[in-house]
């Protein structure tokens, strides 16, 4: 099928988010491109439908967010919250991300091939995030579900406030936030690390990253804890 193609200099965000809001039936395996984006925010965002959208430069804030089934590919950097609150699909950033990526994602896959800001993964509810480079302070704050990959570094207090989330990473932990614990990787785990790294594309020993999950000491109120974790 031939693709679509939406110059955003021509043509606003909002025609170009009211066509991938048509009939999910017809848009069923078409490829969309969208040309001069040039840092525009909201590209993308509420796709419900088995489309491929090629985002041809930088994008602005909430690129991909609340995708469900869609295959979106960013061709450089995103700004704040890409593929937050994500259902299913993927969103794959070939350049940086900015603070806030992948928040409260439920489903579906994050690939960010550079670096991310601060809180990659804030409150993720299930969906997959892997970060070819670091992420920023307070990544995988309050995350209560779903798998984050880290091949960098990640900056302090990673995972605060974990719940059932589990993180793995090959790089320098700054700190861990609290309730936040290193496990030893089983087997499954270094399959677990393995399978995201080959959908994301990305070249690493899966042996070669740590786990990280919760302590569940915060799972109930300790008022003799004096706010000590």
């Amino acid at each position: 099928m031939e693709g679509v193609i939406f110059d955003l200099e021509g043509k606003g965000v909002r025609e170009l988010n009211e066509y991938l809001h048509g009939d999910a039936a017809a848009l069923n395996g078409q490829r969309v491109s969208v040309t001069s984006p040039n840092g525009a925010h909201n590209i993308a965002v509420g796709v419900d439908a088995n489309v491929q959208i090629t985002v041809e430069g930088h994008a602005g804030y909430y690129a991909g967010g609340m995708n469900k089934h869609a295959s979106i590919v960013i061709e450089g950097s995103a700004g704040t919250g890409v593929g937050e609150n994500m259902m299913s699909g993927k969103v794959h950033v070939r350049g940086f991300a900015s603070n806030g990526a992948g928040a409260s994602a439920h489903g579906g896959l994050l690939v960010i091939d550079g670096d991310a800001g601060l809180r990659c993964g804030i409150s993720l509810k299930g969906g997959d995030i892997v970060v070819g480079g670091s992420v920023g302070s307070f990544s995988a704050f309050m995350a209560q579900a779903g798998r984050m990959v880290i091949c960098g570094d990640a900056g302090d207090a990673l995972g605060d406030s974990l719940y059932e989330a589990v993180l793995y990473v090959k790089g320098n932990v700054k700190s861990l936030g609290a309730d936040a614990q290193f496990e030893p990787m089983t087997d499954a785990d270094i399959s677990a690390v393995r399978e995201l790294l080959e959908a994301a594309g990305l070249d690493h020993d899966a042996a070669q990253f740590r786990r990280i999950a919760s302590a569940r000491t915060l799972y109930h109120w300790n008022a003799d804890a004096d706010q000590e974790y």
